[in-house]
């Protein structure tokens, strides 16, 4: 199972502020973003119902090892920049050696 996310109020402000533009979809703008789709709605909905309230928490904690980052943003940190490529490096190792199996199996299979 996946590890629980942090994020700041200020990333949640703006990943709100994005969405209600309008001129990305919100599944394109989930992906970018790294987190799911849903929790942009929730943040939204959070943000109308408490307004300067919403995301009092004190959002992630600066050079915790235990917070993922999200992917690729602005004030991406050094190391968690460094992990992200380093998990994104690992699937694409996986991914091309399950096609380098399946090359070969179907290379097999030609007469």
């Amino acid at each position: 199972m996946e590890e629980r996310r942090n994020y700041s109020k200020a990333f949640k402000l703006e990943a709100v502020r994005l969405l209600s533009l309008g001129d990305v979809p919100a599944a394109q703008l989930a992906r970018e973003l790294g987190v799911r789709r849903n929790q942009l709605y929730k943040w939204r909905d959070q943000l109308a119902d408490k307004g300067d309230k919403a995301f009092s928490g004190p959002g992630r904690r600066a050079g915790s090892a235990s917070c993922k980052a999200p992917a690729a943003g602005a004030n991406e940190t050094a190391a968690a920049k460094i992990a992200r490529l380093e998990r994104e490096l690992s699937e694409v190792r996986e991914e091309r050696d399950i096609l380098k199996k399946a090359a070969a199996y179907f290379a097999r299979e030609l007469p």
